[in-house]
């Protein structure tokens, strides 16, 4: 058996294509010109690692992938992201080959709305409108009636009418923000990030302690304690665009720490502190599943376009309602 073959029947256990380039490849020269070749588009998250970042047609936050994904003319979308990402550009991309370089890059949030568990939930309250967050499967978008991120969810909460029930799934946190800002009695479902749920309001005290002129900004995915003290809260965009046009020279960041290397690009002459963590292993939030995508999975990804993501056509149509009426919405 080849190796492309061998690699392809271990594809399912792995996630990815467990192969070995040449130790002289040049990723960057490589996927530069597949994706020349192949009509692709290389679409990346924030949280991804530098060099994918870099190498990117387009780097953006959930929403903006799912627009970019939306409109783009590309053969073949390469999302450089988690699993819930890519299925949302097949659900808008039916007939284009969607890859993914690590088919087990996941998402802890998504992963704490399972699809019975929310269909029990959902018909527990039969009057209520279902708003989801984008971090979920497309069984979950297939069971919302309007999707949304971080960056449009309070203008798609204040679009219902003020007497509709509202259901908000699956971030505990987010949609507790949401209540306070937009003062709706929504019901909760109790799901989280890891990744923000991992910051210590403790050493973030402290380290504002040591660096008083500093403004601590949050995503809302943030526990509510942590929200209470950040100067702004705002989407994975919103602390990028605040970061620019705050007076402020120093920053403490509560969010993926991913984000800082735009970041840096963007305001290179301001001091970007990640927020610390609990635990003594790592003083930032790292997103263990957006790391799991390297160049060398990127690349392979491409050459070979595997793994795809594949969506049950029944599925993917009950799914794509929710999310045309958020791109619809967020115009």
């Amino acid at each position: 058996m080849t190796t492309l073959g061998k690699a392809k029947e271990n594809l399912q256990e792995k996630g990815f294509l467990d192969i070995e380039p040449p130790k002289s490849i040049d990723f960057i020269k490589e996927i530069k010109k597949l994706r020349k070749k192949k009509n692709a588009i290389i679409l990346a998250h924030y949280y991804q690692e530098d060099a994918i970042q870099d190498i990117a047609d387009f780097v953006g936050d959930s929403l903006a992938l799912a627009q970019k994904a939306a409109e783009t003319d590309a053969d073949i979308i390469v999302f450089a992201g988690v699993h819930f990402m890519a299925e949302t550009a097949k659900i808008l991309n039916p007939t284009k080959k969607v890859v993914l370089p690590d088919l087990k890059a996941g998402c802890s949030l998504a992963d704490s709305c399972p699809p019975a568990d929310f269909a029990t939930f959902k018909k527990e309250h039969p009057n209520h409108l279902v708003v989801s967050y984008v971090n979920t499967s497309a069984e979950i978008k297939a069971l919302t009636d309007i999707v949304c991120t971080s960056s449009n969810a309070e203008k798609i909460i204040n679009s219902i009418p003020k007497n509709q029930p509202i259901i908000f799934a699956p971030d505990r946190n987010l949609g507790a923000w949401l209540i306070k800002k937009t003062g709706r009695d929504m019901i909760l479902w109790d799901g989280a990030c890891m990744v923000h749920e991992a910051f210590s309001i403790e050493k973030i005290l402290n380290l504002y302690a040591e660096n008083p002129d500093a403004e601590i900004i949050a995503h809302p995915e943030s526990e509510a304690h942590l929200l209470k003290v950040a100067k702004y809260v705002g989407s994975t965009s919103g602390l990028l665009n605040y970061v620019q046009k705050s007076n402020a020279k120093k920053f403490i960041i509560a969010t993926e720490v991913g984000i800082l290397h735009k970041m840096r690009q963007l305001v290179p002459n301001k001091i970007l502190i990640p927020a610390p963590v609990d635990g003594d292993n790592c003083n930032c939030s790292e997103c263990f599943y957006m790391k799991m995508n390297t160049m060398k999975k990127l690349y392979l990804c491409l050459k070979h376009e595997l793994p795809e993501v594949n969506i049950d056509a029944k599925l993917s149509k009950e799914a794509l309602v929710s999310i045309e009426r958020m791109l619809e919405l967020s115009k």
